[in-house]
């Protein structure tokens, strides 16, 4: 359940899953976009929680690859919201750089760019069996999703 040092192919697959469109995000922010006003609990949370999701991810061994078994479909699952997650990308960078467009919900999914990630990270931990990887998503998902979430509802109160 602590999680057995080693590095994660699958966690470095998730890591790049991740940080690819961010970084292009970076050069293709919304033009409406001001990160001014995030709570600064909530950002606390968001960056405590990336940096133990990433040590998390890449020096526990636990989720690579095993042998097929029920705790198998935990890993399909999360490699299924990582794949939602890189469409959801698309469908931002293919369209208008807006915030209104960044924060939209995709398949029914609230605040794509943010939920997604989290889930994923979260079964991969429950995939793992690793609890230190399930903390830390939760920890991020506080505060990352509530950013998100915050942001929404300033657009929708501008709206």
């Amino acid at each position: 359940m602590l999680g057995h040092l080693g590095f994660s192919y699958v966690g470095l697959i998730y890591l790049l899953m991740l940080w690819i469109p961010n970084a292009i995000w970076s050069k293709n922010k919304p033009i409406d976009y001001n990160p001014s006003q995030e709570n600064k609990i909530l950002l606390l949370f968001e960056r405590a929680g990336q940096v133990c999701c990433t040590c998390s991810i890449l020096f526990l061994s636990d989720y690579n690859i095993a042998p097929f078994s029920v705790w198998s479909w935990w890993l399909i699952a999360s490699f299924f919201l990582m794949i939602l997650y890189e469409i959801s990308w698309i469908r931002y960078f293919i369209n208008e750089h807006t915030e209104e467009n960044f924060y939209r919900s995709f398949c029914g999914i609230p605040v794509p760019g943010a939920s997604l990630p989290v889930m994923a990270f979260l079964l991969l931990g429950i995939y793992g069996k690793v609890i230190w990887l399930i903390a830390s998503a939760i920890i991020i998902g506080i505060g990352h999703i509530g950013i998100h979430i915050q942001h929404l509802q300033a657009i929708k109160r501008v709206l």
